[in-house]
């Protein structure tokens, strides 16, 4: 055990279990079937696999924090899961508020859940229409919204160098391939999508917007 205290990394079997959560969970809800969302998951793919690795097998930017840059480790129990907690490291931070932070990025991360889930199952209950009501009648992509807000939980709970780089592709991956879907759906229901879209935002819903019953359904 380097540097004495505990070393709670080397859990590769947390590392396959994560991954696999997460993985099959993207798998269920965004079901993919075309090669441009088979790519955009695998952006996904790489993205938890970097987390997870990063997380529970091998603090791979702390070392480089340590031995590129010459930070210092945290004292205490410098390879214990919460003082390796990359805003730990370059802040300072004590303990408790590293907790406080992986617990704000756990919320972001089931909120993010819960409205995949809740776009999957009006998806599902649509039989095939196009409705703007529930959570379409906030976002567009609430499936891709809630994806967003997953990784955004992910990077607060633990920031790595990798997946701090990666983030901007997976945004740009979905991002693209909710544009193409959007074209899609335009030449399928023409004005009425069109229409659709001028009112409710892609991503980000307004403040002042409000749910609205109507009868068309986003694919996404």
């Amino acid at each position: 055990m380097p540097g004495g205290g505990s070393y709670d990394y080397g859990l590769w079997g947390m590392v396959i279990l994560n991954v696999l959560f997460f993985g099959v969970f993207a798998i269920g809800l965004l079901r993919p079937q075309r090669t441009a969302e088979w790519r955009s998951l695998g952006v996904f793919s790489a993205f938890i696999v970097a987390l997870f690795a990063e997380m529970y097998g091998f603090p791979l930017t702390i070392y480089l924090l340590s031995g590129v840059l010459g930070i210092g480790l945290p004292t205490g129990s410098p390879y214990g899961h919460l003082e390796g907690h990359l805003l730990a490291t370059l802040f300072g931070l004590p303990v408790w508020a590293t907790l406080v932070i992986c617990q704000v990025g756990a919320f972001l991360m089931l909120t993010g859940l819960w409205i995949m889930w809740r776009a999957w199952q009006q998806i599902h209950a649509s039989r095939g229409e196009l409705v703007t009501d529930g959570t379409y009648a906030r976002v567009r992509h609430p499936q891709y919204s809630g994806l967003f807000l997953i990784t955004v939980g992910m990077l607060v709970q633990w920031p790595t160098a990798l997946t701090l780089t990666m983030w901007p592709l997976l945004t740009w991956a979905y991002y693209r391939l909710a544009m193409r879907e959007e074209q899609e759906m335009i030449d399928l229901f023409g004005g009425a999508y069109e229409a659709y879209a001028k009112r409710v935002p892609a991503f980000v819903p307004r403040r002042s917007e409000r749910s609205r019953p109507a009868t068309l359904r986003a694919r996404s």
